[in-house]
């Protein structure tokens, strides 16, 4: 019996007004797994993540979540279906309380079914936002506000949660943290696709990884193999 394919990307072109951003990508995410989107600055990688979730639509080729065509679909139907994205810069409402910026997250109506569930989990996976709770979104760290981030997307109720950039200014171990949650978060049946331009962390998380340069797709595989992989060794790791 063939595995199971819960987020397939079919060989698409996605363009910025007249300039194109991603060439024939094609990736697939199976139910369960931590996959890692890798690349510099200007591959194609939020791009990549913009077009899952609605945000942009593809010129050529097709997006399907759990055997359905997600194509066409805008961002709030992308979210109902249970896709959730935290971007890049977290894009927190600064001036809402913790609580209000995480109610905003269960908006969609199967989410909201199970508002209080999510709540717990939330809580659960980041203690210090419980404790937060009134304070305003501002005034938290940034760890912290990633953490708020992250929860407000887990609030969507989603099968499959897209991170972007996840590391960026935060501490060696706040982010310790964060990842320990990814990790808690897909032992609770959540599936992850996540951005990152730290390589060597992202071949430490990820079972899969995709490679990306120049809005293209360059090497993909397991992570152990692609830990091996020559071109990874130069253009990485130096070696």
């Amino acid at each position: 019996m063939p595995e199971e394919t819960l987020l397939k990307v079919n060989a698409i072109d996605v363009f910025h007004g007249s300039l194109q951003a991603l060439w024939d990508v094609s990736l697939t995410v199976k139910p369960g797994e931590i996959v890692a989107l890798i690349g510099a600055n200007l591959s194609g990688k939020s791009t990549l993540l913009d077009t899952i979730s609605g945000l942009l639509h593809p010129a050529k080729g097709s997006i399907e979540f759990e055997g359905k065509s997600i194509t066409k679909l805008d961002s709030f139907q992308v979210v109902s279906l249970g896709i959730s994205q935290v971007p890049e810069g977290r894009r927190l409402f600064p001036d809402l309380s913790v609580l209000d910026n995480l109610i905003i997250g269960s908006y969609n109506r199967k989410a909201r079914a199970k508002k209080r569930q999510n709540f717990e989990m939330v809580y659960e996976l980041f203690p210090i936002l419980k404790e937060r709770e009134n304070q305003l979104a501002k005034t938290l760290s940034g760890g912290e506000q990633q953490m708020l981030a992250v929860g407000r997307g887990l609030m969507s109720d989603p099968k499959l949660i897209l991170l972007d950039e996840m590391s960026l200014g935060l501490a060696p171990i706040v982010l310790n943290d964060l990842y320990k949650a990814l990790r808690k978060i897909r032992e609770r049946g959540i599936t992850i696709l996540f951005v990152e331009q730290n390589v060597r962390r992202s071949l430490a998380e990820a079972d899969r990884a995709y490679i990306m340069e120049a809005g293209r797709v360059v090497l993909s595989g397991d992570v152990a193999e692609l830990r091996e992989e020559e071109e990874v060794k130069k253009a990485y790791f130096g070696i």
